[in-house]
C-alpha cells in the first residue's frame, strides 16, 4: 500500500527482518530430516550460508574451513590478502589503530597497489588445501582480473557493488564491465550483485547471473544507507528479487538462486530470510567472531578504505568461540550468534519445511513486537535476546 509523503511524492511501505516472524503450519517434523542443501552454479553445499568477501573474515584459511564444514567462503579479490604478500602484520595494524586514526589508516593501506601474482596464489592456496575457491571484484576489478582468476582455476566469481546493473552509465573514455559479455565469456559460474528490486534482479538474471546478491546497505559495518541514504529493508527486498527469480525461472526453465546479502546476525535473521525467498545468504559479521577469522575481533566493511567516500567502519565484534561453534555448534551462547545450520534445522522443523523450497513458503506475518514482547528482563540484564 502506497503512503502518501507529501502532495509530490508517494512511498510503499517496507519491512526488515526485526518486523517480520514466521507461522508454523499444521505439521511438524523433526530437524534430523530436514534437507538444506542447495546448489550455487554447479557446487552444491550442505549449509546455505556464504562467508562475506570482507578482510576481517574470510583469508584462506577461513575458505578452507568453511568449505570443510559445509559452507563457502568468498575471498576479497581487491583486499588486504591480494596487497600484501603476508597480511598479518597489516591485519595486526588495523586491530591495533584507535578509531580516530581508523579511516586514515584504512586508505593507506589499501592504496598499495593490487598484486595479480597474489590473486593467482591465493585461488591456488584455497584449491591446493581441498578449498572452494570462490573470488571477488568490484565490476572494475572484474573487468581487470576476470582472466587471472578464471586461470587460477577459481570455482565461483562474484562482481559486487554498492549497486549492479546493466544499463551504468559511464564518463567519456570509460569503457563500463559488460556483464551479458562477461558472464558469457568466464568459464566459471558469475554471481551478480547487489541489488534490492524487482526490476534490477530480471535485469542481471537475463545477463546471465548464475546468482544474485540482495541487499544495499544492511551490513552490521556498513553505513552507505547514512551517508548515500539509498537502500530497501530486507524482508520486501528478498521479496521482491525472488519474485524477479520465480518469473524467470517460469520463462526461461533456468532457476537461479537469490542470496540475501547482509544485516544478518542470528539463526532466526537467516530463517526469515529463506522464508522471504532467499535460497542462501551471505554474512560477515557473525563469521568475523570467530576465533579463527583474520580480523582478530574486529570487522569492517568493504568500502570503508575509499579514498573519497567511505561507507563503512570498523565495529568491533569480538571472539566468542571457535568457526564450528558459530556453524555447526555446540552453542556456547544463548543468543542466536551459535549454531546457525542448528537454528535453520530446527526452525524449519518447527515449520513443517522439509527443504528450502518449502521454507520459502511458509506463512510470514508483520511482527513488531517479536524481539521485545516478555523480554523485559532480559533486556534490563542485557542476557539472551537483550544484549
Amino acid at each position: 500500500m502506497d503512503i502518501q509523503l507529501g502532495r509530490a511524492k508517494t512511498a510503499r511501505r517496507a519491512y526488515g527482518i526485526d518486523e517480520i516472524a514466521l507461522v508454523p503450519g499444521r505439521s511438524t517434523l523433526d530437524p534430523a530430516l530436514v534437507d538444506t542443501r542447495w546448489t550455487l552454479g554447479n557446487i552444491e553445499r550442505q549449509i546455505p550460508i556464504i562467508a562475506s568477501a570482507m578482510d576481517g573474515v574470510v583469508d584462506v584459511k577461513m575458505a578452507v574451513l568453511l568449505s570443510q564444514l559445509g559452507a563457502l567462503g568468498v575471498i576479497n579479490l581487491e583486499g588486504i590478502q591480494t596487497r600484501y604478500e603476508d597480511p598479518t602484520p597489516i591485519l595486526e595494524r588495523i586491530a591495533s589503530v584507535g578509531p580516530g586514526e581508523f579511516v586514515q589508516l584504512m586508505q593507506e593501506l589499501y592504496a598499495a597497489p593490487i598484486q595479480p601474482d597474489l590473486i593467482k596464489q591465493r585461488i591456488q592456496e584455497i584449491k591446493a588445501q581441498g578449498g572452494i575457491a570462490a573470488a571477488s571484484a568490484t565490476p572494475a576489478g572484474a573487468a581487470k582480473y576476470g582472466q587471472v582468476v578464471a586461470e587460477a582455476g577459481a570455482d565461483l566469481f562474484f562482481v559486487q557493488a554498492t549497486v549492479v546493473s546493466t544499463a551504468h552509465l559511464a564518463p567519456g573514455g570509460v569503457t563500463p564491465l559488460d556483464l551479458v559479455t562477461f558472464c558469457r565469456e568466464m568459464p566459471i559460474p558469475v554471481i551478480l550483485g547487489n541489488c534490492v528490486t524487482y526490476d534490477v534482479t530480471l535485469d542481471l538474471l537475463k545477463a546471465g547471473a548464475a546468482g544474485v546478491l540482495v541487499g544495499i546497505g544492511p551490513g552490521a559495518a556498513c553505513t552507505s544507507r547514512g551517508v548515500l541514504g539509498v537502500g530497501v529493508p530486507q524482508a520486501t527486498a528478498i521479496s521482491d528479487c525472488a519474485a524477479a527469480r520465480d518469473d524467470y525461472a517460469q520463462e526461461s526453465g533456468r532457476y537461479v538462486p537469490i542470496i540475501a546479502d547482509g544485516g544478518l546476525i542470528t539463526g532466526g535473521d537467516i530463517c526469515k530470510c529463506i522464508a522471504c525467498g532467499a535460497d542462501g545468504v551471505m554474512i560477515g559479521s557473525p563469521f568475523a567472531r570467530a576465533a579463527e577469522a583474520p580480523g582478530r575481533g574486529y570487522h569492517w566493511g568493504m568500502a570503508t578504505p575509499s579514498p573519497l567516500l567511505p561507507r563503512g567502519t570498523r565495529i568491533r565484534v569480538g571472539t566468542t568461540g571457535s568457526l564450528e561453534q558459530i556453524l555447526k555448534g555446540p552453542a556456547g551462547l544463548d543468543d542466536g550468534t551459535h549454531n546457525l545450520l542448528g537454528a535453520l534445522q530446527t526452525s524449519m522443523g518447527t515449520l513443517g519445511a522439509k527443504n528450502l523450497r518449502q521454507m520459502q513458503q511458509v506463512e510470514v506475518v508483520i511482527a513488531p513486537s517479536l524481539l521485545t514482547e516478555g523480554k523485559v528482563y532480559q533486556k534490563a540484564q542485557q542476557l539472551g535476546m537483550g544484549r
